[in-house]
């Protein structure tokens, strides 16, 4: 059986946000929701939360392991790579939990599990785009894929260009798809990417996973149709709260 550990990063810093995984979300921190929809994923043989900041490691301790990480790792990546060092046991598979997702569907996770083979060097997930807003939203990462399923470029502009269309018809004449940031990495494969350095095409879209790309590996993409809804600002904190109320 393939043995894989969950791990969920969450900074306090944020320059949008500050103290983010602490926010209160009906008598809830953000990063409780994460972990308990996180543990309810079936593939999950251990979930734990890595983070930076004391005071995040005292509030998850009340509920789940936390490791303690540097706080200057440039994403989450590494520090789920520092994570799965100090906790020392032997796992086939990291999956990196996005700390900032409180509605997470576990079934996400089971799905991304499901593409982790012992052959899959990386996988993550995405969905189809069905609004033009999103195709021309730079936040909203965009990916194509090859007939298997492995993802050939990501990116913060609209992939592919359909010559000769109408923009406005984009959407509904090809199939778009919008990144999900989750990530499952085999964990040798762990250990390497986070000794790369980042090449011309991270650094001229900010996307981590094109540093993969570039230096040769393949990153398995499964589609999935659950829309996920992170947390950025105050205002993407409130629609969450008036979900849940809903």
């Amino acid at each position: 059986m393939i043995k894989i550990l969950g791990i969920i990063p969450a900074r306090f810093a944020s320059t949008r946000f500050p103290g983010k995984p602490l926010a209160d979300i009906l008598g809830k921190s953000m990063i409780q929701r994460v972990y308990e929809q996180a543990t309810k994923s079936t593939r999950l043989h251990k979930v734990i939360i890595a983070t930076d900041d004391e005071r995040i490691k005292n509030h998850v301790r009340t509920f789940a392991d936390a490791i303690m990480t540097k706080p200057e790792h440039p994403s989450g990546t590494d520090r789920c790579k520092e994570a799965l060092d100090v906790l020392g046991d032997s796992y086939d598979y990291v999956i990196n939990i996005q700390g900032d997702e409180p509605l997470i569907d576990p079934l996400q996770i089971d799905q991304l599990a499901g593409l982790l083979d012992n052959q899959v060097e990386l996988a993550t997930l995405a969905k189809k785009i069905t609004d033009n807003s999103q195709l021309e939203n730079p936040n909203v990462v965009k990916v194509v894929t090859n007939q298997e399923g492995f993802a050939l470029y990501f990116s913060r502009s609209v992939i592919p260009y359909l010559r000769n269309n109408s923009p406005e018809a984009w959407v509904h004449q090809f199939d778009y798809l919008k990144h999900i940031g989750i990530y499952g990495y085999r964990v040798d494969v762990l250990n390497t990417i986070t000794n790369l350095k980042p090449g011309k095409l991270e650094r001229a879209e900010s996307l981590e996973q094109l540093r993969w790309l570039e230096n040769g590996y393949k990153i398995k993409v499964g589609l999935t149709e659950i829309e996920n809804i992170g947390v950025d600002t105050p205002e993407d904190l409130n629609q969450i709260i008036k979900k849940l109320k809903a």
